[in-house]
């Protein structure tokens, strides 16, 4: 069942939440991907996620420093673990995406986006909260 963006996972900046609703499609599709056994268009799918969550994962962390979030360093370190988790993921599961293997994937993808989300993302709210909405530090 795909997972639904619901407003209790907004951070209260449109950027942020526009990027979360489009990782939740990315995995979304993933999940597709694995349950239709089309290993080509998942591994086309992967790549996407991989780099669209970097650059998710820099827009997130200049916005955190731009409002003054006080644990952008931490939001940072946990960025880089969640990239080395899903970039061993890839190798592990190289050319062989078994049954076992696909389920343990899809739960990592939907607490890679979920469980991050609220962890560590919906902390920021109140200092996004001080800012419009529509805040972008890079404009």
């Amino acid at each position: 069942m795909p997972i639904q963006w619901r407003d209790q996972f907004s951070v209260g900046n449109d950027l942020i939440d526009a990027d979360h609703k489009y990782l939740l499609e990315i995995i979304n599709k993933a999940e597709s991907c694995l349950n239709q056994h089309q290993h080509p268009a998942l591994v086309a799918v992967l790549e996407e996620l991989t780099h669209y969550g970097q650059s998710h994962f820099e827009r997130e962390e200049l916005v955190a420093r731009a409002v003054g979030y006080p644990k952008a360093d931490q939001l940072h370190h946990s960025h880089d673990a969640l990239v080395q988790s899903l970039a061993q993921f890839r190798t592990d599961l190289g050319e062989s995406w078994t049954p076992e293997a696909g389920t343990r994937f899809a739960a990592f993808l939907r607490d890679w986006l979920v469980q991050h989300v609220i962890k560590e993302d919906l902390p920021m709210k109140p200092w996004m909260a001080k800012f419009s909405p529509r805040f972008d530090p890079r404009t």
